[in-house]
Protein backbone atom coordinates (compact mmCIF):
# COMPACT_ATOMS: atom_id res chain seq x y z
CA UNK A 1 0.00 0.00 0.00
CA UNK A 2 1.23 3.45 -0.90
CA UNK A 3 -0.18 6.74 0.31
CA UNK A 4 1.06 9.84 -1.46
CA UNK A 5 0.21 13.11 0.24
CA UNK A 6 0.49 16.55 -1.29
CA UNK A 7 -0.82 20.08 -0.95
CA UNK A 8 1.01 21.50 2.02
CA UNK A 9 2.55 24.94 2.04
CA UNK A 10 2.76 28.32 3.69
CA UNK A 11 -0.40 30.33 4.25
CA UNK A 12 -1.42 33.30 6.36
CA UNK A 13 -3.81 32.93 9.25
CA UNK A 14 -7.38 32.82 7.98
CA UNK A 15 -6.32 31.29 4.69
CA UNK A 16 -7.07 27.91 3.14
CA UNK A 17 -5.24 24.85 1.87
CA UNK A 18 -6.35 21.53 0.45
CA UNK A 19 -4.37 18.39 1.12
CA UNK A 20 -4.66 15.34 -1.12
CA UNK A 21 -3.77 11.72 -0.46
CA UNK A 22 -3.64 9.30 -3.37
CA UNK A 23 -3.87 5.67 -2.30
CA UNK A 24 -2.74 2.64 -4.28
CA UNK A 25 -1.89 -0.98 -3.83
CA UNK A 26 -5.14 -2.55 -2.72
CA UNK A 27 -8.90 -2.17 -2.42
CA UNK A 28 -9.88 0.24 0.32
CA UNK A 29 -13.56 -0.57 0.69
CA UNK A 30 -13.05 -1.84 4.25
CA UNK A 31 -10.68 0.90 5.27
CA UNK A 32 -10.90 4.15 7.13
CA UNK A 33 -8.63 6.86 5.84
CA UNK A 34 -7.68 10.08 7.42
CA UNK A 35 -5.20 12.67 8.48
CA UNK A 36 -2.99 13.06 11.50
CA UNK A 37 -0.60 15.88 12.26
CA UNK A 38 2.54 16.40 14.29
CA UNK A 39 3.79 19.75 15.46
CA UNK A 40 7.41 20.24 16.61
CA UNK A 41 7.93 18.75 20.06
CA UNK A 42 4.47 17.24 20.18
CA UNK A 43 2.99 13.82 19.64
CA UNK A 44 1.21 12.89 16.46
CA UNK A 45 -2.48 13.65 16.82
CA UNK A 46 -5.64 12.68 15.02
CA UNK A 47 -7.25 15.35 12.80
CA UNK A 48 -9.98 13.78 10.67
CA UNK A 49 -11.10 10.40 9.34
CA UNK A 50 -13.55 9.09 6.75
CA UNK A 51 -14.96 5.62 6.28
CA UNK A 52 -14.26 4.54 2.72
CA UNK A 53 -17.43 2.48 2.46
CA UNK A 54 -19.99 4.69 4.23
CA UNK A 55 -18.47 8.13 3.94
CA UNK A 56 -18.98 8.77 7.66
CA UNK A 57 -16.61 11.38 9.03
CA UNK A 58 -15.12 12.25 12.39
CA UNK A 59 -13.05 15.27 13.43
CA UNK A 60 -10.79 16.58 16.14
CA UNK A 61 -12.86 19.10 18.10
CA UNK A 62 -10.54 22.01 17.37
CA UNK A 63 -10.94 21.63 13.59
CA UNK A 64 -14.69 21.05 13.45
CA UNK A 65 -16.37 23.61 11.23
CA UNK A 66 -13.05 24.58 9.62
CA UNK A 67 -11.76 21.34 8.08
CA UNK A 68 -13.63 18.97 5.78
CA UNK A 69 -12.50 15.49 4.82
CA UNK A 70 -13.84 13.87 1.67
CA UNK A 71 -13.03 11.05 -0.72
CA UNK A 72 -13.11 10.38 -4.44
CA UNK A 73 -13.60 6.64 -4.82
CA UNK A 74 -12.90 6.68 -8.55
CA UNK A 75 -9.48 8.20 -7.94
CA UNK A 76 -8.74 6.44 -4.63
CA UNK A 77 -8.01 9.85 -3.20
CA UNK A 78 -8.82 11.48 0.12
CA UNK A 79 -8.88 15.24 0.58
CA UNK A 80 -8.64 17.55 3.56
CA UNK A 81 -10.00 21.01 2.89
CA UNK A 82 -8.66 23.35 5.56
CA UNK A 83 -10.26 26.76 5.95
CA UNK A 84 -9.81 29.55 8.50
CA UNK A 85 -6.35 28.23 9.29
CA UNK A 86 -4.71 29.23 12.55
CA UNK A 87 -1.04 29.33 13.54
CA UNK A 88 -1.72 26.40 15.89
CA UNK A 89 -2.59 24.29 12.83
CA UNK A 90 1.07 24.42 11.83
CA UNK A 91 2.37 20.85 11.63
CA UNK A 92 3.44 18.06 9.36
CA UNK A 93 0.26 16.40 8.15
CA UNK A 94 0.24 12.65 7.51
CA UNK A 95 -2.19 10.65 5.45
CA UNK A 96 -3.18 7.39 7.13
CA UNK A 97 -5.16 4.25 6.38
CA UNK A 98 -6.30 1.32 8.48
CA UNK A 99 -8.71 -1.59 8.73
CA UNK A 100 -7.90 -2.27 12.39
CA UNK A 101 -10.71 -0.11 13.72
CA UNK A 102 -13.73 1.63 12.21
CA UNK A 103 -12.76 5.09 13.45
CA UNK A 104 -9.04 5.44 14.10
CA UNK A 105 -8.23 8.22 16.53
CA UNK A 106 -4.75 7.29 17.71
CA UNK A 107 -1.53 6.56 15.88
CA UNK A 108 -1.66 3.01 17.23
CA UNK A 109 -4.82 2.37 15.18
CA UNK A 110 -3.05 3.08 11.91
CA UNK A 111 -1.79 0.37 9.59
CA UNK A 112 -0.33 2.47 6.77
CA UNK A 113 1.23 5.92 6.77
CA UNK A 114 2.06 8.25 3.95
CA UNK A 115 4.92 10.69 3.92
CA UNK A 116 4.11 13.94 5.63
CA UNK A 117 3.39 17.26 4.04
CA UNK A 118 4.24 20.46 5.90
CA UNK A 119 1.58 23.05 6.61
CA UNK A 120 2.79 26.37 7.99
CA UNK A 121 0.33 29.04 9.06
CA UNK A 122 1.81 32.45 9.73
CA UNK A 123 0.21 34.96 12.07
Amino acid sequence: VQLQASGGGLVQAGGSLRLSCAASGRTFSRYAMGWFRQAPGKEREFVAVISWSSGSTYYLDSVKGRFTISRDSARNTVYLQMNSLKPEDTAVYYCAATDRVAIPTTAYDIKYWGEGTLVTVSS
